[in-house]
């Protein structure tokens, strides 16, 4: 079926636009000499893995789940951080891990060792202290009092015995303007480490397939890196891969007006795009513009009954009738990793979209999947 014929809400992702960025990352490996991994915990549809294998070297876990689906669906290394470590994970994260990554010195004189006995190289997150994120603490690793990674006064006096490489994760949806200035930091701080380490993580949070994304800037700033400390460079993009690459069709229930028309979608900001009140974050929508930019402006909401359940001010060139379809864009990343069915509402369905434009169903959801959940 065409994308218009595909029933709502429904997630749709786009495979040539996903393989389109995959290209792109495999380019940065390449000419940077460096492993680009797929960061799970803002895409892990793993119908699609084996296409994504085919570019890039492995994956990032944030957990246990995460890695077993890594280690069970993804070809490739398998990588793994988390701020701290449950004893009971840890002998199956030791079966099915390449690389281990503590977030303090306390996990890693827990675990390290063991590790190590287990053959997985051992990491270490550092916190170089460099904001580059202005006032979005929610997502800046680098705010004060975060619990993300060891600063400089607390490494451990024997690092160089205990771990393998260092990683720090400080970026979200950054240009390579901000990892170099980052890269100064953690140059200026654990420079001394650096050469002495095997390796280095740059983390996620690299956008690289945007359009104004400076790609020579950041291989070039990863070749000086492995040039300047005889280190191998990991980076681990998330967002990255699947940028743009995704759909969420939804179908308009009713118009409410009172001060101003409101279109009750069967999709939630809530349920379905969590970041749209988390970040917060505007989608963007097919044939749809800012407010009063067009003759006919809405607000577009849902049909759950959390009153700032509220997607967004769109305005649109013809009027809206009940009915009509909508096609939010950009949602191939930290949606459906991220949906809930809140108060009853359902998931929405799977699809892929193949390069000529046909979806096919990988998998639907219903009442049991809402049932199950709770008991």
């Amino acid at each position: 079926m065409k994308l218009e014929q595909v029933p709502t809400p429904s997630y749709i992702i786009d495979l040539g636009k996903l393989e389109e960025n995959c290209r792109i990352l495999q380019e940065v490996q390449e000419k940077a000499g460096c492993k680009v991994l797929l960061a799970q915990k803002a895409y892990s549809l793993y119908k699609t893995y084996p296409l994504i294998s085919q570019y890039l070297s492995g994956t990032t876990a944030s957990g246990l789940y995460e890695a077993k689906l890594a280690r069970e669906e993804f070809p490739g290394e398998v990588h793994v951080f988390a701020p701290a470590f449950k004893e009971s994970d840890m002998e199956e994260l030791l079966q099915i891990s390449d690389h281990i990554d503590f977030n303090s010195e306390r996990q890693l004189r827990k675990y390290g060792h063991r590790c190590r006995e287990a053959g997985i190289s051992v990491g270490l997150r550092i916190n170089p202290q460099c904001s580059t994120q202005g006032d979005h603490a929610l997502y800046d690793p680098c705010a004060p009092g975060s619990r993300f990674g060891v600063t400089l006064d607390k490494i451990p006096s024997d690092l160089l015995d205990l771990v393998d490489g260092l990683h720090f994760h400080t970026l979200c949806e950054q240009g390579a303007d901000d990892l170099q200035t980052t890269l100064k930091a953690v140059e200026d701080q654990f420079g001394a480490y650096l050469h002495q380490v095997k390796w280095l993580n740059m983390g996620g949070g690299h956008h690289i397939t945007r359009d104004d994304y400076d790609v020579y800037l950041l291989i070039s700033e990863i070749k000086r890196i492995r040039e300047t400390y005889n280190v191998d460079v990991y980076i681990e993009p998330g967002e990255a891969i699947a940028l743009n690459a995704g759909y969420l069709a939804t179908e308009v229930l009713d118009i409410v007006e009172n001060g101003i028309e409101t279109l009750v979608l069967d999709a939630s900001a809530s349920c379905h795009m969590p970041d749209v009140l988390e970040m917060p974050y505007r989608p963007p929508l097919r044939d749809g513009f800012e407010a009063q930019e067009k003759p006919y402006t809405y607000r577009l909401s849902s049909n759950t009954c959390l009153t700032g359940d509220i997607i967004g001010d769109y305005s649109f060139e013809k009027p809206i009738e009940i009915g009509d379809r909508l096609y939010f864009e950009d949602m191939a990343i930290y949606s459906f990793v991220k949906n809930n069915t809140f108060n009853g509402i359902g998931l929405p369905s799977l699809y892929l979209m193949d390069k000529e434009g046909e979806c096919s169903l990988v998998k639907a959801f219903g009442y049991q999947d809402f049932k199950e959940r709770l008991s």
